[in-house]
């Protein structure tokens, strides 16, 4: 079977969470947790990220904040808590580490590409491969 990812690239863990519906707006059309935050001016996978990394209390009081603040989802004026406590059950487990998380920590919550340093390493590894096997098979000509 392929990978469902093949076609998205930046799939990340948060995806599950990130396209759960908040509920429909007053157009009748349904709303996402990932156009939710956008709607707010947030960064909807840096804030899965953030609140991944927390612990799910913290992260459900965050989420509760944010969802009173969003009003173009009548339905949340009275069940913001109830659908903060329904969405933090779809964001990704991890292991948290027992000192205070870093802002590094909160960022990596739910990674989606490569670290860059990893890349890099490939790519030297591989321009070194090149250049010992071109040399070597030039050197005597």
């Amino acid at each position: 079977m392929t990978n469902p990812n093949l076609l998205r690239p930046d799939a990340s863990d948060c995806d599950r969470f990130l396209f759960a519906p908040v509920g429909e707006d007053r157009n009748g059309y349904v709303v996402t947790v990932l156009s939710t935050f956008a709607r707010l001016g947030l960064d909807p996978r840096n804030e899965a990220s953030g609140l991944a990394a927390l612990s799910r209390s913290v992260a459900r009081e965050r989420l509760d904040r944010l969802l009173t603040g969003f009003s173009d989802v009548p339905a949340l004026k009275r069940e913001h808590g109830a659908t903060a406590e329904r969405l933090i059950l779809l964001l990704p487990e991890r292991l948290r580490p027992r000192a205070a998380p870093s802002h590094d920590d909160l960022v990596a919550g739910c990674p989606s590409k490569p670290t860059l340093p990893v890349f890099w390493l490939l790519m030297i590894l591989l321009a070194l491969a090149q250049i010992l096997y071109f040399g070597l098979a030039g050197a005597g000509e």
